[in-house]
Parts: structure tokens; C-alpha cells; sequence
């Protein structure tokens, strides 16, 4: 087992391991326990009562986080014709087709978040390895594959984010910073989990919602009360 620092080991002191938290609670408690010197990330992690092998047990999808993530995404958008300049319009980073494919095969990487026109799909395709393997694939699940590239490159500059389930039948997802407002992350979080509530699949069976804890990037975690979450 990995020995944590000094200053985790203090910031361990204020949470009680064994106890759980309403969320507001939790939340003050995750924000005093963060030490690094950096504004962290604050994220959440929520097992479900899920079979992640069994593929009508698949949870993944979007949810736009009313007070955004705290980070700015570069959005790179794949478009020809007159969806280059509607992207260009709403914000997107980057625009382009097969220049931008040629780029990304070379090794460019200097974006957070690719969103592609339907046409654009078997051109991309080819990038299917590259970006995969990084989770920038566009999937018209996470609203990445679309026509509309204004209201894609909006809403992922206001604060979307995609959630899916991982091989442990967790999702972890980043609610904000811990500079945030206490209220905005909570409303962030709420978000977040009535998202996963709404996904929850019609073959999951007994309890859905089975533990939900926040932690900052770099300092332990506290358990919410989970029945308060739960419909």
C-alpha cells in the first residue's frame, strides 16, 4: 500500500473514515482537507449496483453541471462548408476536416474535447485508435457526433461533461474546484447524480445508488449519506 505524505495524513485527521455525510458537510470538510498548493479539482466517485460485463447495464451519457467545471476545454470541431464557420461562431478552438485529421496523426493533441459532424464520421474514423485510446472519440451518446455544432461547442464550453461506467462498476466524474462557492458545488453535484439517476438502466435490479464520495485531486475522500440521493 502507497504511503501518503505528511500533509495528507494531517488532512485525513478532519475526515472520519468510517462515518458518512450530508453534502454540505462533506463538501467544507473535502475543501479544509485540501493542502495542495494548486487549485484541485473536486470529484466525485459513485459505485453502482450494476453489472458493468452485462451491456443493458451500461451507464454513460452527459449532463451539463449548472455552475460549469473550473476548466476551460478546448473543443475541436471536424466540419465542412458552412459548419466550419457555425463552429467557428460559437466558440470552438479549433475547426477543420482532413487537416485537422493529418495534424492529430502526427501527434497533435492540443485540445480536450472533439466533437464531429455526421459526414465527417468515416474520415474520422481513421482516428479511431489515436483518439480512442485517449477518450476524445466523438460518440453521438455523449452528443459529440452531431449536426448542430453550436449548441455541442456551447454547452461543452458551459460546463458538460460525460460520465460512463468503468470496469469496477464506478463512475467518477469532476464536480468543479475547490475554490468553487460550497452551494455551487453542491448544486453541481446534484446535477450530476440526478443524471445518474435518470440513466439507470431498466435491467439493474436491486439497489442502484450504492456509495457516493467527493475527495479534492490530491486529498482523501468523504462518504456521503447516500439515501438522500437515492428516489
Amino acid at each position: 500500500m502507497a504511503k501518503h505524505g505528511k500533509k495528507y495524513q494531517e488532512a485525513a485527521k478532519l475526515i472520519d473514515r468510517d462515518a458518512t455525510y450530508e453534502a454540505a458537510e462533506a463538501i467544507e470538510l473535502v475543501k479544509q482537507a485540501a493542502k495542495a498548493k494548486f487549485d484541485e479539482s473536486v470529484e466525485v466517485a459513485v459505485r453502482l449496483g450494476v453489472d458493468p460485463r452485462k451491456q443493458d447495464q451500461n451507464v454513460r451519457g452527459v449532463v451539463v453541471l449548472p455552475h460549469g467545471t473550473g476548466k476551460t476545454q478546448r473543443v475541436l470541431v471536424f466540419a465542412k462548408g458552412d459548419k466550419l464557420k457555425e463552429a467557428e461562431a460559437a466558440g470552438a478552438d479549433y475547426v477543420g476536416d482532413t487537416d485537422l485529421i493529418n495534424k492529430i496523426q502526427q501527434g497533435w493533441f492540443e485540445f480536450d474535447v472533439c466533437v464531429a459532424t455526421p459526414d465527417m464520421m468515416s474520415e474520422v474514423g481513421k482516428l479511431g485508435r489515436i483518439l480512442g485510446g485517449k477518450g476524445l472519440m466523438p460518440n453521438p451518446k455523449a452528443g459529440t457526433v452531431t449536426n448542430d455544432v453550436t449548441k455541442a461547442v456551447q454547452e461543452i464550453k458551459a460546463g458538460k461533461i460525460e460520465y460512463r461506467l468503468d470496469k469496477a462498476g464506478q463512475i467518477h466524474a469532476p464536480i468543479g474546484k475547490v475554490s468553487f462557492d460550497s452551494a455551487k458545488l453542491a448544486d453541481n453535484l446534484k446535477a450530476l447524480v440526478d443524471a445518474l439517476n435518470r440513466a439507470k438502466p431498466s435491467a439493474a435490479k436491486g439497489v442502484y445508488l450504492k456509495n457516493i464520495s467527493i475527495s479534492s485531486t490530491m486529498g482523501p475522500g468523504a462518504r456521503l449519506n447516500v439515501s438522500a440521493y437515492r428516489l
